[in-house]
Formats: C-alpha cells, structure tokens, sequence
C-alpha cells in the first residue's frame, strides 16, 4: 500500500523505459496497488513495454453483495497477466485461511490469469524447526482443492515471513534448502509439473544478494517487495536474473 496517483505513474514509467532499453533475460511483472492498475496500464500501453501487470490480491468470489471487494473479472478488464495471493501479510493481518487462498486461485485461472501463491513461515516456526511442515501444509491444502494441474499454470512464491523487515536474513542456502523442498514436494505428486513450475524467493531479495540467491538452481526468480519502489534498486535485480 504505497504511492499516490503522482509516483505510480512516474514510477511504471520509469521502469517501462528503462526494460524497454535494456534488454533483461527475464520475464517482469509490476503489481500495484489495484486503484493504480488502470494508471499502471495506460503508461505500461504508451511506452510499447514488455513489463506484464499484476494485481497484489483479489476476492475469492466472483461477484455479489462483498463491499470492498475486488474480483478477478475486474482486475482482468486491464489486461493484467498475474494475481498475487496468499502473501504472508494477508495470511497474518487479514487472517486468510488456505480455503479461501484456493478460492482465489480458482476464481483468477478461471479468468484466464495466473495465481502468484505464496507460502512461508514465521520466525517461531523456524525457531521449533517447523519450516518444513508449515511448508507442507500450507502448499497440500491448496493443492487439495484446486488439483496438482492447476500448477501447470501458476507460480510459487516462497517468503520467509522471518527474513522479510526483520533485519534477519536468508541466506542463500537457507532459501535454496526450501525451493528444493517445495519441487521435491510437487515431485512427488506429479514430476513433470513440479519441473516446469517456476519458484520464485520472495525474502527481501536487493541488488546486493540478487545474483547469490538466482544462482541456486531452485530459486527461478524474485517476489521484489521494498527494493521494487526505486528504480535503480529494481532495475540491478533484473539484470541479476539474467
């Protein structure tokens, strides 16, 4: 929940310009807030970008008495490509369930979109040496609803909720250890999904630890959160991926 209508617009425009001038060995997708997305969409048309649109979260019902709300038809009337659901921040502060993050995973493939679902632990979890279980659960409980082949056309997000504005860091190995964990997972369930899925690390990744983290063989990209509001910053991690 950041910027004002003045800063979205130079902000996308920044970032349109400068992709679409250097040539990046990855695919970018910008998601702000979902009052910006029509602005977000008008620059990203004017400047010819190949930057795809996402929106930070939608409703899990399609429509109905739900003030407030926003639905996957709506986010999709501006071309936007991906959805980002079940981000840690929604999990603690908005209390959702993995129910309802299926639901929005249902609700978003269903309008031709594809779900960024996020999954991690906090910091007592890593403290009683329940990463991996938190893990597991989170990640089984929405495969149970929506099925293994609904990941054909999705992306994993891993977020160390105790790594992200804590001062803490993952190091690379750290998050290397559970990307291979969550396609082990997956591997068992189905081989060929879990390898062609994308798992991308969404722990603080900066300039500085970019090109440590896109090394290890599991981590297939970034979920750029603070260091994604300055242009420079955003631009040296695209470059990393590469």
């Amino acid at each position: 929940m950041n910027g004002t209508r003045e800063s979205a617009v130079r902000l996308v425009g920044e970032l349109a310009r400068a992709l679409k001038n250097n040539s990046v060995a990855a695919e970018v997708v910008l998601c702000p807030s979902a009052i910006h997305l029509p602005l977000a969409a008008e620059v990203l048309a004017g400047t010819h970008s190949c930057v795809q649109l996402g929106a930070q979260n939608c409703a899990e019902h399609q429509s109905g008495a739900y003030t407030g709300e926003i639905s996957a038809i709506m986010i999709a009337e501006f071309a936007c490509r991906y959805v980002i659901i079940g981000h840690s921040e929604r999990r603690q502060l908005f209390a959702e369930s993995s129910a309802q993050i299926a639901a929005k995973f249902q609700q978003i493939q269903a309008q031709g979109m594809t779900p960024i679902l996020c999954i991690g632990e906090q910091q007592e979890h890593r403290k009683a040496g329940q990463t991996f279980d938190i893990i597991h659960s989170q990640l089984l409980e929405v495969i149970d609803i929506v099925g293994i082949d609904a990941f054909e056309h999705a992306v994993l997000a891993y977020e160390p909720v105790w790594a992200i504005g804590t001062g803490l860091t993952a190091t690379p190995e750290q998050a290397e250890e559970v990307h291979a964990y969550m396609r082990d997972t997956l591997r068992q369930i189905d081989a060929v999904t879990a390898e062609n899925l994308r798992i991308i690390y969404g722990g603080s990744v900066k300039p500085e630890n970019a090109s440590e983290l896109f090394l290890m063989p599991n981590i297939d990209g970034g979920l750029i959160g603070g260091a994604s509001l300055n242009t420079e910053d955003f631009m040296a991690i695209c470059k990393a991926i590469g």
